[in-house]
């Protein structure tokens, strides 16, 4: 391997790796170099999948947060699947919420909107955050919609207070009242201890639908926080042409739109 390195960056006339003691790192110069080729390889990919394309054949790397991937994308994909049998689907769950720079993604579904370069960035859903639990949690209190249950609820909380402060100011409570409770480094744990009866939390209504819809779960007061953002799907300008991302962006749309038709519908 290190003759062949040698070779490369006599070839190249720049160096690719730099060595201090026993540790070796990609000079910058080098990385940049490898982000051309790979896009270049991509090009290459997709040209030739469109010429001997006869049924959507390849792979496709998704990058989705975890609460989406777990609670949307995982609920769906299978439709992809069968209309797509030949496709293979990676998925990546990101903590980084708006992180884009993994070279070996196709396409990101990223949480917040931030202008990135070498991106086309679009809208999926709005998203509203407001207190969810679970009709078993909610019955230990006598007036449902009354907000003094909140005194003796347990608050349940995603990383810190931030959500349940921000929606205690938005509803005329003190926001240090929401300084209490459990909190939770992931909303999957969140959502598995909301729907156990164990408390009530700001849920996200994109990802908990389906158990409001059918429900699992119950909203006890109107009030929401309207971030102004939401989930958006990012993809690298050089995939944008890649026939199986396209595929890929259609059908997910596609769902949307039904999905928004049948909220309008219930409405």
């Amino acid at each position: 391997i290190s003759h062949q390195l040698r070779l490369l960056e006599a070839d190249l006339g720049f160096k690719i790796v730099e060595r201090s003691g026993n540790k070796s790192e990609i000079t910058p110069r080098a990385r940049a170099y490898a982000e051309d080729v790979r896009r270049a390889l991509n090009m290459i990919a997709t040209s030739t999948a469109r010429v001997a394309q006869e049924g959507l054949t390849g792979s496709l790397t998704i990058s989705a947060t975890p609460g989406f991937a777990d609670g949307w994308l995982c609920l769906h994909l299978g439709d992809f699947i069968a209309e797509h049998p030949d496709v293979v689907v990676t998925v990546l769950s990101s903590h980084k919420m708006a992180d884009t720079t993994n070279p070996e993604i196709d396409t990101f579904i990223t949480f917040g909107h931030e202008p990135r370069a070498n991106l086309r960035t679009e809208p999926l859903f709005s998203v509203e955050f407001t207190p969810l639990c679970s009709p078993a949690y909610l019955s230990r209190f006598k007036s449902f919609n009354d907000l003094r249950i909140l005194q003796q609820a347990t608050l349940l909380h995603i990383t810190d207070f931030t959500d349940w402060e921000g929606w205690m100011a938005l509803s005329g409570l003190p926001s240090e009242d929401a300084r209490r409770g459990i909190c939770y480094s992931d909303m999957n744990i969140v959502h598995t201890a909301v729907l156990a009866g164990e408390g009530i939390a700001i849920g996200d209504t994109v990802l908990w639908e389906k158990d409001l819809r059918e429900g699992r779960l119950m909203r006890p007061f109107s009030a929401s926080l309207h971030s102004g953002t939401g989930y958006f799907i990012c993809t690298p300008n050089e995939n944008l042409e890649n026939p199986v991302v396209e595929e890929f962006h259609k059908w997910l749309k596609s769902k949307i739109e039904f999905r928004n038709l049948g909220s309008s519908r219930r409405a």
